[in-house]
């Protein structure tokens, strides 16, 4: 009885039944596998994470992320790397070192400039204006979370899921709320992941049949632009440079995204010559990242962190940022289509989140459904990607009011 007593003691099975909340975090990271690998939603980032709240939650096992006070050494320093390591395990190594130092989220953003190509919003930059409307939503949540009782630095991380963006949301959330980075990285990504089904619903209750069938390349021939872009190459190289040098004197905060955007961009632009640098941007730093990233944020998602009242919250305001960033935009554009004479599917105001390309596709989506010939991936493109520099701008911003 005696090894059967030890052997018993050995397992981690007595902890199963002493804690329920780890029963349910293994089911919450189990359903984020399912949602990844059956229902294909951010696959890339959702099985990560999903097996990152497995590890986290595996009795025994050691692999969730410590509370910070934790590696905090008498002095207020944190302890090295190394005493990490040895004290708490590789998970707490990963995170301290890679997302508590904010590292991986411009890792990734430097990836994404290197897969995106600026030219559709360059030929439409009237349509890049309504990526700017569509943050409303983060600004809309920010305030609602504070009246509810959050406080501004955890709102502001609230809030951001309303850009529609993973890495901006991380980010941010690392600077203001460390605390509650698990649960907004899991409501930004499964909300980027469902844009298919909180698109259709919002544009239902905004958009009647008629402006969903305006034609943007009827009102093109109708309306031709008087300025066209001569040499497209020459400014599509210029654009990083340019922008990246215009946000970092009005908003240097959102530099460290911003920056690392503009120079995937550049590198990807540039051609030849730089095509090894953009390869290996959008290939192997892409993907170690994102595979570390996912690991640790699921880590942090340990039964006393995500199993609770506020983490609902989240979910339900990150839910309310994303849909009112989208009717956002959607009414940016009802409001110009009053006073201009070249009106603009409202569809392309939906698409001013930063779920590149994925909220173009279901705009596009819809437009064909009412009018077979109407195709607006072009012109969706030009706010999506706007979408993309708008939320890291509106971060930046979040973070010079709040951080510190």
């Amino acid at each position: 009885m005696g090894a059967l007593e030890k052997l018993v003691d050995m397992t981690s099975l007595p902890e199963l039944f002493t804690s329920p909340g780890v029963i349910i975090m293994l089911a919450v990271g189990v359903f984020l596998l399912i949602l990844g690998i059956r229902k294909k939603y951010e696959p890339l980032l959702l099985v990560p994470i999903g097996f990152g709240v497995i590890l986290a939650n595996l009795p025994g096992a050691g692999m969730g992320i410590v509370p910070e006070a934790e590696v905090m050494l008498e002095e207020g320093r944190y302890k090295n790397l190394i005493e990490i390591a040895a004290d708490h395990g590789i998970m707490n190594y990963l995170y301290y070192s890679l997302i508590k130092t904010g590292f991986l989220p411009p890792i990734i953003f430097l990836g994404v400039g290197a897969l995106t190509d600026f030219g559709p919003m360059l030929r439409n930059l009237r349509l890049a204006l309504f990526g700017a409307a569509a943050q409303l939503g983060i600004f809309t949540v920010f305030f609602a979370a504070i009246a509810v009782g959050f406080t501004p630095q955890e709102a502001g991380s609230l809030g951001i899921i309303g850009g529609g963006d993973g890495p901006t949301a991380i980010f941010i959330s690392i600077v203001l709320a460390p605390h509650l980075l698990g649960p907004i990285a899991i409501a930004a990504y499964s909300y980027m992941a469902l844009v298919p089904v909180i698109i259709p619903p919002v544009v239902r209750l905004l958009c009647s049949k008629n402006e969903l069938q305006i034609n943007m390349k009827a009102m093109d021939k109708k309306y031709p632009s008087k300025r066209e872009i001569k040499n497209m190459p020459a400014v599509k190289i210029a654009f990083p440079i340019v922008l990246g040098i215009i946000v970092a004197f009005f908003v240097p905060t959102a530099v460290p995204l911003i920056g690392m955007l503009m120079f995937g961009n550049l590198i990807r632009e540039i051609g030849v010559a730089t095509g090894r640098l953009s390869d290996a941007a959008t290939g192997p730093i892409l993907n170690t990242a994102t595979i570390f990233l996912g690991l640790a944020v699921g880590a942090t998602m340990t039964s006393g962190t995500f199993l609770d009242i506020r983490t609902m919250g989240i979910i339900v305001g990150g839910l309310i940022a994303f849909s009112i960033s989208v009717a956002g935009g959607i009414l940016a554009v009802k409001g110009y289509n009053l006073f201009a004479k070249k009106k603009i599917n409202p569809l392309i105001g939906a698409t001013g989140l930063s779920a590149v390309p994925m909220a173009s596709r279901v705009a596009n989506e819809i437009a064909v459904k009412n009018d077979s010939s109407n195709h607006l991936l072009q012109y969706c493109m030009a706010s999506n990607i706007s979408g993309v520099i708008g939320s890291a701008v509106a971060a930046g911003v979040l973070i010079s009011f709040l951080a510190g």
